[in-house]
């Protein structure tokens, strides 16, 4: 993060953001994508594990995380921690519990019937980011909604550390959504993996849960033969303000999309130099 009080590097700066999703740099990253996708449609958990260990650095096997793992990240984390998470899921159970949409049947003079009916997919797979940083909160937001509709069966994935390792804040919080498939690969090769299905892996009717440009490319690759929430991304946040807004809540809403992903783009307008300062300096302190 850097403070531009100049014109002319404002405007060089706001062109550069406004570019660097380019048409070419996405063509490039499609056909990228479209040969993992294909890889992984033909030879399954062999190239899912290829493409592990090519871009994140790690052998996935066992790509699958056992429920003692999965149990014991919850038994780990601290009584505070545990109390946010639990407090999330019940403030993201009620709202989407006051969203499900009701069947309703119409009966005509003539003994003709009209029906809307909602039924809830078998299977489902929630893409959660990991390896740069942990969203346990992502886990909570996709699997919830799904509980809720009554999806039977949902898979997670999320790709690991360097040394394969799922952060426990997120395993932790696959526990209490009632989460016992989890997988620790990502990227492209794991749209594929529930796209398609693997040895390992059950097919899903649809995915959802953000990622990067190559996440999101996947998603978009594999859209038609399998459902998805949305093409996201990259985060974008603008902030307008004077002195009087306070500088810990402005670094940490710039930080809570800047932390997404590298692309993300986090812009303060400021009228004060010393707002600027200030926020600069939170940000360093927050990020360390």
């Amino acid at each position: 993060m850097k403070i531009i009080n100049k014109k002319k590097e404002a405007i060089e700066e706001l062109k550069r953001i406004s570019t660097r999703t380019n048409s070419e740099n996405n063509n490039k990253i499609s056909k990228i994508v479209e040969e993992i996708i294909q890889d992984v449609k033909i030879s399954g958990d062999i190239a899912v594990e290829k493409y592990t260990k090519k871009f994140d650095g790690f052998d996935p096997n066992p790509m699958q995380v056992s429920a003692d793992q999965i149990k014991n990240a919850w038994d780990e984390i601290d009584n505070n921690l545990k109390q946010s998470l639990v407090v999330a899921h019940e403030r993201i159970q009620k709202f989407h519990e006051k969203e499900i949409p009701q069947s309703f049947t119409i009966k005509g003079e003539y003994g003709d019937i009209v029906q809307r009916r909602w039924r809830p997919v078998k299977n489902a797979g929630i893409y959660i980011p990991g390896g740069r940083a942990a969203y346990p909160s992502t886990v909570l937001m996709n699997a919830i909604p799904a509980k809720v509709a009554g999806v039977e069966d949902i898979i997670m994935v999320s790709p690991g550390n360097k040394e394969g390792e799922i952060n426990k804040t997120v395993l932790a919080a696959a526990h209490l959504s009632g989460i016992n498939k989890v997988f620790r690969i990502g990227g492209a090769q794991a749209i594929g993996a529930l796209a398609f299905g693997t040895n390992q892996i059950n097919k899903v009717d649809v995915i959802s849960g953000p990622g990067n440009i190559y996440v999101t490319t996947a998603k978009k690759l594999i859209y038609g033969s399998t459902g998805i929430d949305s093409l996201a991304g990259p985060s974008e946040i603008l902030i307008i303000a004077d002195e009087t807004a306070q500088s810990t809540h402005i670094a940490s809403d710039l930080l809570a999309q800047a932390e997404h992903d590298p692309l993300a783009s986090s812009i303060l307008l400021t009228t004060s130099k010393n707002q600027a300062k200030e926020v600069l300096e939170e940000l360093y302190k927050k990020n360390r």
